[in-house]
């Protein structure tokens, strides 16, 4: 009998917020096996990876984790058939993110960029004419003010502009005097954390024409560090403890460093001054400057081996060093104006970066050295780039991969790419040509009317003002001379509590009480309405809003989703126990398989309440038996059915303790548009959800299934994605 490829994952608390790396670390594994160096994902496994009958991407286009728990009763397939979920990270530049950079490689230079030496690197004088850089700058040499951005490059590639409505607070550094060829260039890059703002600067370099450093500064967040992101951005608490540095100071120094003429030189440099809310209307951008077709970008380390012969983001290194990307920027900037595009062109880099990867791939070791790069220093060493992008692999080993979308997802040839004109088109085209390739992805958009950021505040206020609704309970009445006290103590053990207020506009004393769990409230709710509490026997009840009268049917749902099948939520626990004396305690349960023992994200410290998942589903309703009303070192506990046990926890813990910040600066709605916009929205949901129920039906049985919300990334604000996966089994659901 053939064997059954299986996916198993333990997607919760941190384990849950997956990067782009980590899915491209699945895909390729997914996609490749043992062959060409790639290995089982660090988060997940694949079990019989070599009886997988294909690989399938779904992803829906501007869409976030916003939009799926918006119209969660909507995507009714979705939430019954991937058990395996994940947020995140959002991405600007998605796509490339999925299949890696450098995948723009025509077929009929593939053989010879296995043999490639040295000569074959540079291009010949016809092949510059179709090079992207000379379409956009011509071959002549030009001064440096023919490549600052123009105001509508700037608002394209979503730089901060002085009279934007997303701007509104950031400082101007009034150099606003004429541009010339020779006005000074300086290298800006920050690093940043992750707070429970958004993205906040931690440091801050800046760097003359010359290379001298003139500021390197340590800055500290106005709000808490939710990640600090130590891997990328070098910083740890220790070393921002004692700092006094704010914002405000270096927007100051800022302003008084640069001249009135600055112009202003980094890599994706929009990301910079919007986490310095700082605007600057003369810059250069190296990751526009080496144009690449489609709207692709070099990385900065590649750019800097390629062109400038230059290590940096060294892997042994903690972090980046803003200051020597800030110089790395500035070097490539400088070398573009003084070279010109055609000689740029000359280094061919886009043959360089792929022939590099394919090299590797089939262990040939030629030495690349493109002519014309007067800065290369080893010359007899071929430069040390990343590593292949799997469809380049999948190229190498026969196999076409399949892209599909309303908008051009790769114009190499490398892939079968086809663009239509509707979603239906899409999944008609989709329902030919998927099962033919063995790897595809398939993109399907709501439209950009449907995406607009007016539209997305508007969702994300309502999806914010809803959770805090079913986060919320009512209870009461209680007598004039109420113990506090001892009402905190009993509705404390349904959950971890947020905020507990006592309501006095009523005849009688009422509290109003937010809990920072779903289950928590669904429990307080189930137990104590009708309940002796504090001498009065009291009514629990949620707030009565337009929004919650679908909360039942909502609560209903989310027990029945998937991704909660064999979950159970206890309450009641004595913070002193740890996580091995819970795992000591839970051990006598038939069929134990994953304890999780949620923190507070900012303290560490842990609640008191637990998740428990079983192998078997009988086996959780079974340990809710037992569980109702055990006491456990002195303390009664609770327990139910589980309502957000894995990614949704970590995303509802972020939208309350967002302070009403979580899609940054994003512009305010017009709810009156909105509501005529979101019933048309809804209806969009509901069938883009049918489209993809008929396209996961014809896929073959042992089929990878991955649908992507790549979440929002833009001047506008920023939202998480998410991931939702699972092997398509005989009953046409994901195999766990």
């Amino acid at each position: 009998q053939e064997k059954s490829s299986r996916l198993s994952a333990t997607l919760f608390g941190e384990d849950c917020e997956i990067s782009h790396d980590q899915l491209y670390e699945l895909l390729k594994y997914a996609a490749l096996g043992k062959c060409h160096n790639a290995t089982q994902p660090s988060w997940c496994r694949i079990y019989h990876q070599s009886h997988l009958a294909g690989v399938v991407v779904i992803v829906l286009h501007e869409m976030s984790q916003l939009h799926f728990y918006k119209f969660y009763l909507q995507f009714k397939h979705l939430r019954k058939v991937f058990q395996h979920r994940f947020t995140l990270t959002p991405s600007a530049n998605f796509l490339a993110s999925l299949y890696g950079e450098g995948t723009n490689l025509k077929p009929q230079n593939t053989a010879q960029g296995l043999t490639s030496t040295s000569s074959e690197c540079v291009p010949k004088s016809s092949d510059l004419q179709c090079d992207p850089i000379i379409r956009k700058y011509g071959e002549k040499k030009r001064g440096l003010t023919s490549y600052t951005l123009t105001l509508e490059e700037q608002k394209k590639n979503y730089y901060p502009i002085k009279g934007s409505p997303g701007c509104k607070g950031y400082i101007y550094t009034e150099c606003d005097q004429q541009r010339t060829d020779s006005s000074p260039l300086f290298g800006l890059d920050c690093e940043m954390c992750l707070t429970a703002k958004g993205n906040e600067v931690t440091r801050v370099s800046l760097v003359d024409a010359q290379g001298q450093c003139l500021l390197n500064e340590l800055v500290k967040p106005e709000s808490t560090v939710v990640n600090y992101r130590t891997r990328f951005s070098g910083i740890t608490k220790k070393m921002l403890l004692p700092v006094k540095t704010r914002l405000s100071d270096i927007q100051n120094r800022l302003k008084k460093m640069l001249p009135h003429d600055a112009v202003l030189v980094g890599h994706s440099l929009n990301a910079d001054l919007q986490a310095l809310e700082m605007i600057h209307p003369s810059v250069i951008d190296t990751s526009l400057l080496f144009a690449r077709n489609e709207g692709r970008r070099f990385k900065l380390k590649f750019l800097a081996k390629a062109v400038l012969g230059k290590e940096i983001q060294c892997e042994q290194k903690l972090g980046h060093d803003p200051a020597e990307d800030a110089r790395a920027a500035l070097e490539l900037a400088q070398f573009f104006i003084e070279q010109g595009p055609a000689k740029v062109a000359e280094l061919n880099l886009e043959m360089l970066l792929t022939t590099e990867k394919l090299a590797e791939v089939s262990q040939n070791k030629a030495v690349l050295q493109p002519q014309g790069c007067r800065v290369q220093k080893q010359l007899n060493e071929p430069p040390h780039l990343s590593k292949p992008c799997f469809l380049d692999c999948l190229q190498v080993t026969g196999q076409k991969p399949l892209l599909l979308g309303r908008q051009e997802l790769d114009s190499s040839g490398l892939c079968q790419s086809n663009l239509s004109t509707s979603n239906k088109q899409i999944l008609q085209k989709a329902l030919e040509d998927v099962p033919l390739s063995a790897f595809s992805i398939i993109q399907f958009s709501l439209g950009p009317e449907y995406i607009a950021s007016h539209l997305l505040a508007g969702l994300c206020e309502k999806v914010r003002s809803k959770l805090t609704d079913m986060l919320t309970i009512y209870a009461g009445p209680f007598e004039e001379s109420f113990c506090l006290k001892s009402v905190k103590k009993e509705f404390g053990r349904c959950g971890p509590i947020q905020s507990l207020t006592v309501v006095t506009e009523t005849y009688q004393p009422y509290v109003c009480i937010q809990y920072e769990v779903l289950e928590a409230a669904q429990l307080a709710v189930e137990s104590l309405n009708g309940a002796e509490v504090a001498g009065s026997c009291i009514k629990v009840q949620r707030p009565v809003t337009a929004a919650m009268l679908d909360c039942d049917a909502l609560i209903k749902e989310l027990e029945l989703d998937v991704e909660n099948e064999g979950v159970i939520y206890v309450a009641g626990l004595k913070k002193s126990l740890t996580e091995m004396d819970l795992q000591e305690e839970f051990s006598q349960l038939k069929d134990l398989e994953t304890l999780f023992l949620p923190k507070d994200l900012q303290s560490g410290k842990h609640r008191n309440c637990c998740f428990l998942k079983f192998q078997k589903s009988q086996s959780a309703v079974d340990a809710l038996e037992v569980i109702n009303g055990w006491t456990m070192k002195g303390s009664k506990l609770r327990s139910r059915n589980a309502l957000a046990s894995g990614h949704l926890w970590r995303w509802i813990w972020q939208m309350n303790h967002s302070n009403g910040k979580e899609g940054g600066n994003i512009l305010p709605a017009k709810m009156e548009q909105l509501s005529d916009s979101e019933q048309d929205l809804r209806k969009k949901v509901k069938k883009l959800d049918r489209h993809i129920k008929k396209l996961y039906r014809s896929l073959q049985n042992n089929t990878l299934c991955v649908v992507l919300f790549p979440g929002v990334n833009s001047m506008h604000g920023s939202q998480s994605g998410l991931g939702l996966m699972g092997i398509k089994d005989d009953g046409g659901r994901s195999a766990c």
